[in-house]
């Protein structure tokens, strides 16, 4: 079959219009270009650089990240030991203050004896006869309501007469009863523990002439054998590295308190 060369360069514009020129079906498979191989393939003159750690960088990283682990465990411990002993002493220092504030509130209330004409203070030195231990001779007063350190075992009664004492192994305690209960005279006085920290009491006196203050560890008699009045009672509590002291002076003179 013959065609003429008009023939051939119309069908040859043709197939140029639809894109490619067509190849004969042996060579196409060929000729077609490989998207996965053009994609991978790289120039032959060409090295590949991308590495991995080596085993010696992995381990001094794990040393260094170690080292700064143990440095901020060490800081956070460190300053919470700071922050707990810090937190300690805070609460050592109110339970101090609340002691001293309380029984200083109790030495202000103090109320004049029933029925004591011409006596110069509401404080006395009596003998006291715990439900166990010894008699002691201890600084006294009443109050002619009581106070929340009491309990009372029915319905709260007025007139309580308290002594403050220092009790081994338990602290500052306040010993009280009421006048009014039965048989007060020869029942043993209950016992509130004010606080467990205090580990001395001492009684300040003051010399009237010289000025000098002298502080002991018991109460002290005149020369005639009579008690005399501390003006200051001495606190010292402790617990453990801690160690506090406070002062209180009891309110002597004037007229007898008005509630």
């Amino acid at each position: 079959m013959k065609i003429s060369a008009s023939g051939m360069w119309e069908c040859a514009r043709t197939r140029l219009s639809n894109g490619r020129a067509e190849l004969p079906r042996g060579r196409e498979r060929d000729a077609a270009p490989d998207a996965g191989g053009l994609a991978g393939a790289r120039p032959s003159g060409l090295r590949n650089t991308r590495r991995g750690f080596t085993l010696i960088e992995l381990l001094l990283a794990l040393a260094l990240l170690t080292l700064l682990m143990t440095a901020l465990l060490t800081f956070v411990f460190s300053m919470g030991a700071i922050w707990g002993r810090g937190g300690e002493k805070r609460l050592f220092e109110q339970h101090v203050n609340a002691v001293t504030r309380h029984v200083e509130s109790l030495l202000r209330r103090a109320a004049w004896p029933r029925g004591a004409v011409g006596v110069a203070e509401p404080f006395a030195i009596r003998e006291v006869r715990p439900a166990s231990g010894p008699v002691e001779n201890l600084l006294g007063f009443e109050l002619l309501e009581g106070d929340r350190l009491m309990e009372w075992p029915g319905e709260p009664l007025p007139e309580v007469r308290c002594h403050l004492a220092l009790v081994r192994d338990r602290g500052l305690v306040l010993y009280w009863q009421s006048l009014l209960e039965n048989d007060a005279d020869e029942k043993p006085p209950r016992a509130s523990v004010v606080s467990p920290l205090v580990a001395q009491l001492r009684y300040a006196y003051q010399d009237p002439n010289s000025g000098t203050w002298r502080t002991e560890l018991q109460l002290r008699k005149n020369n005639n054998g009579e008690w005399l009045l501390p003006d200051r009672l001495v606190l010292t509590f402790k617990q453990d590295a801690f160690e506090a002291e406070r002062e209180l002076t009891l309110p002597y003179g004037g007229s007898p308190p008005v509630f």
